[in-house]
């Protein structure tokens, strides 16, 4: 028998070698493609949320408004800041606590042929304007208008999505209880599928004293903001925790006035 060279004998190994890397290869590549998410995730939280290194935020006027009033009820217009502020870590963990009120914002995107407006992100703060939640949301059908610019919203945050039903649940576990504050509220819930006690909400849209500005039709947040408050809000994307935070600090403004008209509706 004619005995088989160096070189074919060598080939021969490499093909008979069995291919016991792939599902190792491909392990490695889901863990890679996880932490590559997880690291856009968490440098978008950077981003919105303005987080130092140190852990300390810089703080917009809105909410070192909100946050600067430990043990205060209402807020003072004379006292509300037009430049941003630091906020300290220690201040910051002070004010974690859910509490009795919190204020939702909600962005929408279209979906199916007629582009009907559904949930796209929802967002909770609570008293002093701390992030309860803020959650990009997948539609349940196809996205046909992002509306980016005005809600911000791309398919790249997808990525970071979750489903409806979690997002309502979630929202539906927070709310339970809760006075509730937010502009046109109605429109909100109603595309959460939720319905929540007229009792126990605040909407700055509908509060008489705020409406005089708009002759008594509905006034825009941006309005309200820029006349009690005299901040910019929405100059261009909407951020929905602006938006919420620019809300509970309308309500603080008049809570008293807020919570005798809830009373008189009841």
């Amino acid at each position: 028998m004619v005995e088989l060279s160096s070189n074919w004998k060598q080939l021969s190994s490499r093909i008979e070698k069995p291919t016991t890397n792939k599902p190792k290869s491909s392990k490695v590549k889901q863990k890679h493609v996880r932490n590559s998410v997880e690291k856009k995730k968490h440098l978008l939280c950077l981003k919105q949320r303005q987080v130092r290194s140190d852990g300390s935020i810089n703080a917009s006027p809105v909410e070192f408004a909100l946050w600067n009033t430990l043990g205060s009820n209402e807020i003072k217009k004379e006292n509300i800041s037009t430049s941003a502020n630091i906020i300290t870590k220690s201040e910051k963990d002070k004010r974690k606590d859910l509490g009795k009120i919190v204020a939702m914002d909600c962005e929408f995107v279209g979906v199916g042929p007629e582009k009907v407006s559904a949930l796209g992100r929802v967002t909770i703060v609570n008293f002093y304007g701390h992030i309860v939640m803020d959650k990009y949301v997948r539609p349940k059908r196809r996205v046909t208008d992002w509306r980016t610019w005005v809600s911000g919203i791309s398919p790249w945050h997808m990525q970071f999505a979750i489903e409806f039903d979690d997002a309502r649940a979630k929202v539906a576990s927070i709310l339970k209880n809760k006075i509730l504050v937010g502009h046109a509220l109605e429109n909100d819930l109603e595309k959460l599928l939720l319905k929540h006690p007229k009792s126990l909400i605040r909407d700055t849209s509908s509060f008489l004293p705020f409406r005089k500005i708009s002759s008594g039709r509905t006034p825009s947040l941006k309005n309200l903001t820029k006349h009690f408050l005299d901040l910019d809000i929405q100059t261009g994307e909407h951020n929905p925790i602006e938006d919420a935070r620019a809300t509970m600090l309308l309500y603080r403004l008049e809570k008293n006035q807020f919570e005798a008209f809830a009373k008189s509706i009841k």
